[in-house]
């Protein structure tokens, strides 16, 4: 038997509760861990993230077969979930925690990244321009343990929250149909 080749892939894109479950739920997918990153504080709270002043996304990392799930198809994953054309926030997120950034961690993924973008600006999908960042992996600080699954341990509040964020709602209007 071969061993596995995992590899890790790295996304900010609005609250990190929500962008879990598109990637938990997908084959090849060993783990999606909530965290922080591509910021200046070591080892920080989700109150100092949230507060502004760390200069770190709240993102997800994802440990993933590329065997089974490509890259490519991550990037198509997590542009779905977000509103590329939205610098200042996701939804009702807003600030520089919420940011939309890929953060790659070999220069393949720069380059596919790079490509995805540019796809997406091509297609017309989005009458403003595509400003998610595309940056080197930093430090990636795991969320407290109670941000972690969260769609799982408190489903009732994960699926309101979502509900009303707008992001279902932009989602359905931009990717659907």
């Amino acid at each position: 038997m071969t061993e596995k080749h995992l590899e890790k892939a790295t996304f900010a894109g609005g609250c990190f509760w929500c962008m879990v479950k598109p990637f938990d739920t997908q084959p090849g997918i060993e783990k999606v861990i909530s965290g922080y990153t591509g910021g200046h504080t070591e080892n920080p709270t989700y109150e100092e993230v949230c507060g502004g002043k760390t200069g770190h996304a709240e993102a997800v990392q994802i440990t993933f077969d590329p065997e089974v799930f490509p890259y490519d198809k991550l990037l198509d994953v997590y542009f779905m979930q977000t509103d590329p054309t939205d610098a200042f926030g996701q939804f009702v997120d807003r600030g520089d925690s919420y940011r939309p950034a890929i953060f790659y961690h070999s220069e393949e993924q720069k380059k596919a990244a790079e490509k995805a973008k540019a796809d997406l600006e091509k297609s017309g999908r989005f009458k403003k321009p595509i400003v998610t960042e595309i940056v080197p992996a930093e430090t990636f600080y795991p969320a407290e343990g109670y941000h972690q699954d969260f769609y799982k341990k408190d489903a009732a509040h994960y699926e309101g929250y979502r509900k009303h964020s707008g992001r279902d709602q932009f989602i359905d209007s931009h990717w659907k149909g």
